[in-house]
């Protein structure tokens, strides 16, 4: 398959059809993702639409070497949190199809990157190595071709600074920084934004005490002086992003889809409205796993839009027992 052909689709036949070619492929050529179905015991060609697809529980990305490619990894992404099996590690074989999705799926809910002064506030992210968050940032920062986009670590003076300055200038500006580093932020500084979008990727990362979406949301909103917060929903294990534009209601860009499970039979797909774990469609990840069971709950509307309700509280999603090796 041409890596082109999936940034171009245009209807849900398109996906479909695709979905299920990149499907059959990464049964055949995915070890881990081919024991997995066997163990399952499911007959790759008994399946004919995408809610029959067995989806990979997220936590294989800990503990085996997900690839659909012979090729060397370009990449290692791994996630945040302790070294070792708690890490998930994302072997990328080709970052043009990463670099491809993000900058596609940026410009089709914000439209080109070059008309944005980049701020970024991640911290939690910079301090470590191999982020694709960082990557992805990182990018953004490099082709906004503005001077004034960068990186902030711990200089919230110059950032606050900046910030201002941009706005009152009406310049474009993208603010995107992890929860708590957002909430200092505001803790030392009021805003009164006019022509920022101000983006949280999620996450105190330990430093502070988790909010549910709503009350984090109304105290950046006061704080910034905005009507809406943005949101960012990635993972280490994906090569898209979904984005929300205020409500934590989200949507994905056209070559990705979230379905949810039934959480007491994995194998089950529910209808749209019903709250379950979130599985994700994601076909760029052509090279790894295309088809992953998150530890997320979540909804998905009929518009096929979707909102993160929460995360599991048990370590371990139905079926990661399945394989062993």
């Amino acid at each position: 398959m041409k890596r082109n052909t999936l940034f171009k689709l245009h209807t849900a036949t398109e996906f479909n059809e695709i979905a299920l070619e990149i499907f059959k492929f990464q049964a055949s050529h995915n070890t881990v993702y081919k024991n997995f179905i066997n163990l399952l015991n499911i007959n790759v060609n008994s399946i004919q639409k995408i809610e029959q697809i067995p989806f990979l529980p997220i936590q294989f990305f800990k503990t085996h070497q997900v690839v659909s490619s012979s090729k060397k990894e370009q990449q290692v992404f791994l996630s945040s949190g302790t070294t070792g099996n708690n890490q998930s590690k994302h072997f990328v074989t080709d970052l043009a199809v990463y670099e491809k999705s993000f900058r596609k799926g940026f410009e089709f809910f914000y439209g080109k990157i070059e008309a944005y002064t980049v701020l970024a506030l991640l911290p939690s992210y910079l301090e470590r190595k191999g982020s694709s968050l960082i990557y992805m940032v990182n990018d953004f920062i490099q082709k906004s071709n503005n001077p004034k986009s960068g990186f902030f670590l711990n200089n919230l003076d110059e950032l606050s600074e900046n910030l201002k300055k941009l706005d009152q200038n009406n310049d474009k500006v993208l603010l995107i920084g992890v929860s708590f580093a957002l909430l200092d932020l505001i803790e030392k500084y009021q805003f009164n934004l006019k022509n920022t979008i101000v983006m949280e990727t999620g996450g105190m990362k330990g430093k502070r005490k988790e909010l549910i979406r709503e009350e984090l949301h109304y105290i950046l909103q006061k704080g910034f002086g905005v009507e809406k917060i943005h949101s960012e929903y990635g993972m280490t294990e994906l090569l898209s992003q979904a984005y929300s534009k205020g409500n934590g209601i989200f949507e994905c860009p056209p070559w990705m889809k979230v379905l949810t499970r039934d959480t007491e039979d994995p194998l089950t797909i529910l209808p749209k409205g019903k709250s379950g774990g979130i599985n994700i469609i994601d076909l760029a990840n052509i090279n790894s796993c295309s088809f992953i069971a998150t530890q997320d709950l979540g909804k998905v509307y009929p518009n096929n839009t979707f909102e993160v309700l929460g995360r599991f509280d048990h370590s371990d999603i139905r079926g990661c027992n399945l394989l062993v090796l």
